[in-house]
């Protein structure tokens, strides 16, 4: 996030020095400051040895909220005092193993979607100053040499470091990341609604572009009122599009209409999945996000998209495939995309929208000590918006 963009934090203004990210910084910042684009503290206090975290020894092993060393930032790096993460599916997918296709590094401490203050960085940084204000991402460093970082694919690098996964992530109270990749988050954002912005929001934001739709075109999103699915409704709207969402249950819907959808299917009550869904937009939609993490639900995504439509597969359940009968495929010409998670430009953007007001997180917030319990409710499908913890609790 370019500095200026600081200015237009006017609107998300907070006045304790927790709700701005800054305790334990030896000078207060006052809220005047802070809507004058007034740069952060440039003294800390010292920081400690250890601190609270969670992690894991073994796959679907117990995780531990225990004292951990705090790390150290090496050469191009910054250490972050996150405040709060968000709880996202791939941190259930790495703690189960579920892809063994990209080993887990182990012990591991999880998460990716941090949001904090630099407190500390290493040597020929020079986009960060302590103080600032900085999310750590699914995407913790790239080599920036090889031909895909040139063009903008950092994520897809071969050398791509991973939070939460290949690097030790936010459930804990210090991490590391690659300052290149870091996000740099307005002064005087609500932390603690940002986090999901930094993995959920920045993945859904590109699936939408990945689709390439047209403002007043239909988008359907299947896992409509999860962590992912709720975002993706609210982008979907600020992008201009029609939006009919996929999920079950009153309390779904009730939430999916809140966030300004059109139209919801539940697939539990629902006979004719297909011909409902191609009755409601006049002939299926126009692209489809497939942010859930069921193969059916995938699979028929291929069969109610519009002829010339986009399926953008974003969930990736353990083991599964895309089913398209290859006839109505050629016929329909029907394009089927994977999207990863979105690069700088594409972060810089995400965090424009919620730093605007485009784009609320649904969040519920627990203690950091209490992930075991948010793992759960995942496991079981019963997550409603986006959990995010406290690293202070």
């Amino acid at each position: 996030m370019h500095r200026s963009m600081r200015n237009n934090a006017g609107g998300l203004l907070m006045h304790t020095t927790r709700a701005l990210g800054l305790g334990g910084y030896s000078k207060k910042v006052l809220a005047s400051d802070i809507a004058r684009g007034i740069p952060g503290p440039r003294s800390i206090s010292s920081i400690p040895k250890t601190q609270k975290g969670v992690v894991f020894y073994e796959h679907s092993g117990k995780l531990h909220y225990q004292d951990l060393p705090v790390p150290k930032p090496k050469p191009g790096e910054i250490l972050v005092n996150i405040k709060y993460s968000g709880v996202c599916h791939t941190d259930l997918h790495a703690w189960k193993g579920d892809w063994k296709e990209l080993p887990v590094k182990l012990p591991l401490v999880g998460g990716h979607e941090g949001a904090g203050v630099v407190v500390d960085k290493g040597e020929n940084v020079t986009n960060f100053e302590i103080g600032d204000l900085a999310g750590v991402k699914w995407l913790n460093g790239s080599c920036m040499s090889c031909e895909l970082c040139e063009q903008g694919h950092e994520p897809n690098c071969e050398r791509a470091d991973l939070s939460g996964y290949t690097h030790d992530g936010t459930f804990q109270q210090y991490a590391t990341a690659d300052a290149v990749q870091a996000a740099q988050i307005p002064l005087g954002t609500n932390l603690a609604e940002v986090a999901p912005i930094l993995c959920a929001g920045v993945t859904v934001y590109k699936a939408l572009k990945t689709a390439e739709l047209k403002p007043g075109q239909w988008v359907a999103i299947s896992g409509a009122s999860g962590g992912l699915g709720s975002l993706a409704v609210q982008y979907a709207k600020a992008m201009g599009l029609q939006v009919l969402g996929i999920d079950s249950g009153e309390d779904k819907r009730a939430l999916f209409h809140k966030l300004g959808g059109d139209v919801f299917v539940d697939f539990t009550t629902t006979e004719d999945m297909v011909g409902n869904i191609q009755t409601a937009t006049n002939g299926g939609p126009h692209g489809v996000i497939n942010v859930s993490v069921s193969e059916t639900a995938i699979s028929l995504s291929t069969q109610y998209v519009r002829p010339c439509g986009t399926v953008v597969l974003v969930g990736l359940p353990a083991n599964a495939f895309v089913k398209s009968d290859l006839f109505s495929h050629v016929v329909k010409s029907i394009s089927i995309k994977g999207s990863y998670v979105g690069n700088r430009a594409d972060t810089r953007e995400a965090i424009d929208f919620f730093a605007r007001g485009l784009v609320k997180s649904p969040i519920k917030i627990v203690g950091l000590s209490e992930l075991p319990k948010v793992y759960e409710l995942m496991d079981a499908g019963k997550i409603l918006g986006r959990y995010v913890v406290d690293t202070s609790k």
